[in-house]
């Protein structure tokens, strides 16, 4: 039997993913950004049987990383709340500025990143970009300046679009100069649409683990 035939192995266990991100002169503009489809990033996911419902695009600049999220098949409302992070729907990135895979717990380099397309303020309707810590991390992470994180979401009848900015002086040690690969992994999450991750479900411990997460290599800059 070959081993992706057994339902007791995840797939994507099997594998190391590495996936380019592109570069972009301009990375912000108030807007939803246009990426082309040469900054799509996949879900390996899918080789799991997990859901595919979101387009998730990324590019990057010295000034940082920007990613685009596209959300489809919604029936119902997102539900967002500043003070109930873990538990919103919304998009969450990993980032180790130094693609370390031989760690277990995460370094100053390690960040998490969880942007809302709503749930801020009084009326739950703006939206929310944070930075929060990393369970059993061994190290801190350095707060984000204040103007480091950007977003931008709409609302659209079956889902939403977001645009959400990781500038470089929030993420320690951020240099695509000398340091042009870096961890990531991401999943899209919706109480109603469930998990759309990059590599590893739910199940595992992927969020806090960074040797569980893919790589990213900065290209074309």
């Amino acid at each position: 039997m070959n081993a992706t035939d057994n339902p007791l192995i995840d797939p994507t266990m099997l594998f190391r993913f590495s996936v380019n991100c592109h570069a972009r002169k301009t990375l912000w503009n108030d807007k939803q950004l246009p990426l082309g489809v040469q900054h799509q990033l996949p879900g390996f996911g899918q080789l799991a049987d997990r859901p595919a419902f979101a387009d998730l695009r990324a590019a990057w600049s010295t000034e940082g990383l920007v990613f685009t999220l596209r959300v489809t098949g919604k029936k119902n409302s997102t539900w967002c709340r500043e003070q109930r992070i873990e538990e919103s729907d919304g998009l969450r990135i990993w980032i180790d500025t130094r693609d370390t895979k031989s760690i277990h717990r995460a370094s100053r380099f390690c960040h998490q990143f969880a942007f809302l397309p709503s749930g801020g303020e009084a009326g739950f309707t703006e939206p929310v970009a944070t930075a929060i810590g990393i369970a059993r991390a061994r190290e801190e992470h350095q707060p984000v300046p204040f103007g480091g994180l950007k977003i931008h979401a709409e609302q659209r009848i079956d889902g939403y679009l977001l645009t959400a900015l990781i500038r470089s002086e929030a993420m320690t040690g951020f240099d695509p100069q000398e340091h042009p690969r870096l961890g990531f992994s991401y999943a899209v999450i919706d109480r109603e649409l469930g998990w759309q991750t990059f590599s590893l479900g739910p199940e595992y411990p992927f969020p806090e683990d960074p040797s569980l997460w893919g790589s990213m290599a900065l290209v074309g800059g």
